[in-house]
C-alpha cells in the first residue's frame, strides 16, 4: 500500500537545495531535494556516517556527506563515492499546486 503524505511546500524549496522534514507515519526523517526544477526525496542520513546529510554539500544531482565525503545521487540513491556503498533509501515525489508529497510504501 502506498500513502502519500506532505513533506514540504514547493516554494520554501529553491532550486539546487535541501531541506530535512519530519514525516508522520515514519520513525526517520527525510531530506527533499530540488534540483533541475525536479524534486527528489531520500533518507536524512548517511548510511556509512550515520550522519545528517542536509549539513552536507549538494553538487548537481550528489549529495556528500559531511562527516567522510562520500556521496550519493538523489536520483536513484546509488552510493556514487567512498567509503559510501549501501545506496540511501529514495522516495517518489508529486508536487500539487505549491505541495510537495512523498510516496511511501509499506
Amino acid at each position: 500500500m502506498v500513502e502519500k503524505v506532505f513533506l514540504c511546500r514547493n516554494s520554501e524549496l529553491k532550486e539546487s537545495a535541501m531541506r530535512q522534514v519530519a514525516v508522520a507515519g515514519i520513525d526517520a526523517s527525510l531530506v527533499v531535494y530540488k534540483v533541475k526544477g525536479k524534486v527528489y526525496a531520500t533518507d536524512a542520513l548517511c548510511t556509512h556516517g550515520k550522519v545528517a546529510l542536509t549539513e552536507g554539500d549538494l553538487e548537481g544531482t550528489t549529495i556528500y556527506c559531511p562527516l567522510h565525503g562520500g556521496g550519493f545521487d538523489v536520483c536513484t540513491g546509488k552510493a556514487v563515492s567512498p567509503p559510501c556503498t549501501v545506496p540511501l533509501k529514495t522516495y517518489s515525489t508529486v508536487v500539487e499546486g505549491d505541495d510537495i508529497f512523498g510516496l511511501l510504501e509499506d
